[in-house]
């Protein structure tokens, strides 16, 4: 597209995810294009906002209020919502490329990451990412059947959202009974018999990615304690880390808290340990998860200055019923869009997609964990973001812009209206988000999610008139 054509014609471009990441972009490109573009945003379910909605704990609601600059977003006047349209189902990428002159894929890293050992598919044994899905009521997960009649469970991580699950096991029902927490998951909780959940780290208390609040915040709980030996804690800062930060500085302090405090009767309890590496997931009579095999490690100081957990012939097992995985989300593939397999993104340079030559391909363009994999906290998506909405009219301006045949508004639209006869609009995501926040009212809690497509699409189709 040459520089003339640009100024004339308005830039259309679709988001693909409508995530905190795509929200950014697209709250990016309707604010700094002067007018010029118009964002389509397609999501693969009937409701926005991703991981806020189906991935941030239910007793953090505050971090869920983000969505309100979002809806700002959704209400622009040149901004349109697409929900139950999935990327290769309803649409093809070539399809997008024909009608918009930039794409960016927002999608996310929905995946979870394994711990390539032996037993870690058992009965028992679950990726983190499948259990925050069941609490948060991602329609995906309602019926996964988590065992919480054991006395011990063990999760594998040292990040946020290992503490998350931890915490989700542990709280009382008075800390749950004013969140959004899907129905299911609520019963199945207040129900547990789960008395203390072990969070395994491989490295040392100060190489751990909890952030300061999340991991403060689990000395607060209402029935349950922190416990952390205090030998293992020294064993674990034994060597120093040169590399570790004010966060990490102050986690350790956390724990050198947590460590002076003694465990009150009767109550459950969070360990959290590290320098222990699990190798198998045990199995027991009943072919089910009995207990996790850990081998104690040790730090060394590598030539570069960062530090190495080396596994020591020290191992121990650790008796659980359940286990679960909370080593990291990874990102999957689309349908005809460059991947990297390794590290589980898009191949892209600076949000730009590239293509087998490394050379970026006119039009695509990349956001969020798809683009740089699982890490900050929301809102590095922020920037992130704005990153690549600066090389789209970087782009434009150098007439290196994609110049597709059929930017038509109305002829996209149509077409996913005949391939998708449940789509859903903006308005219909409004209708569902109002039923949910009615439901929840009459209960004293935020909302009652609908946890299936079919309850969301019978509630969206009874959208309000606007105007």
């Amino acid at each position: 597209m040459s520089r003339d054509e640009n100024s004339l014609h308005p830039i259309r471009v679709a988001v693909v995810g409508a995530g905190p990441a795509g929200f950014y972009a697209a709250g990016h490109l309707l604010k700094d294009s002067e007018g010029r573009v118009e964002v389509d945003m397609l999501e693969r379910l009937p409701t926005p906002w991703g991981l806020v909605r189906s991935g941030v704990a239910p007793d953090h609601p505050k971090i869920k209020s983000v969505t309100r600059i979002y809806e700002k977003t959704a209400e622009h006047q040149r901004f349109r919502y697409f929900g139950n349209v999935e990327l290769g189902r309803e649409v093809s990428r070539e399809e997008l490329l024909a009608h918009y002159h930039a794409v960016v894929y927002a999608t996310g890293a929905p995946g979870d990451r394994p711990l390539g050992i032996p037993g870690e598919d058992l009965p028992g044994s679950w990726p983190a990412t499948e259990f925050v899905g069941w609490y948060n009521g991602h329609p995906d997960h309602p019926d996964l059947d988590f065992d919480l009649g054991c006395e011990r469970a063990v999760v594998i991580g040292n990040g946020n959202v290992a503490l998350d699950v931890a915490r989700m096991l542990v709280l009382a029902e008075s800390e749950l009974a004013g969140t959004d927490t899907a129905d299911h998951a609520l019963e199945a909780l207040r129900e547990s018999a789960i008395r203390e959940v072990v969070v395994v780290g491989r490295r040392g208390p100060a190489q751990a990615a909890f952030t300061n609040p999340e991991l403060r915040e689990l000395g607060e709980l209402a029935e349950a304690d922190v416990v952390v030996d205090g030998e293992e804690l020294r064993r674990g800062l034994a060597v120093e880390d040169p590399r570790a930060g004010a966060t990490a500085r102050k986690n350790v302090e956390i724990l050198q808290d947590y460590a002076a405090r003694a465990p009150r009767e009767g109550r459950r309890r969070i360990v959290l340990r590290f320098l222990l590496s699990p190798v198998e997931v045990v199995a027991g009579d009943a072919g089910r998860v009995a207990g996790v095999r850990v081998v104690r490690n040790e730090l060394l100081a590598e030539p570069d200055g960062s530090l190495r957990a080396r596994p020591t012939e020290q191992s121990e097992t650790l008796p659980a019923g359940l286990v679960l995985r909370a080593i990291g989300y990874r990102g999957q593939a689309l349908p005809g869009v460059p991947f990297d397999e390794r590290g589980g993104v898009i191949r892209n340079d600076g949000g730009r997609v590239v293509g087998d030559d490394g050379r970026p391909l006119p039009g695509e363009y990349t956001v969020g964990w798809i683009k740089r994999g699982p890490t900050g906290i929301i809102g590095t998506n922020k920037r992130d973001a704005q990153e690549t909405v600066d090389a789209i009219f970087e782009d434009l301006a150098a007439g290196r812009l994609h110049d597709p045949p059929a930017p038509d508004p109305a002829e996209l639209e149509e077409t996913l209206a005949a391939r998708q006869p449940d789509l859903v609009s903006y308005a219909g995501w409004s209708e569902i988000d109002r039923h949910e926040r009615q439901r929840g009212e009459a209960e004293g809690r935020p909302r009652v999610k609908l946890t299936r497509i079919e309850e969301m699409l019978r509630v969206a189709a009874d959208e309000l008139p606007t105007g």
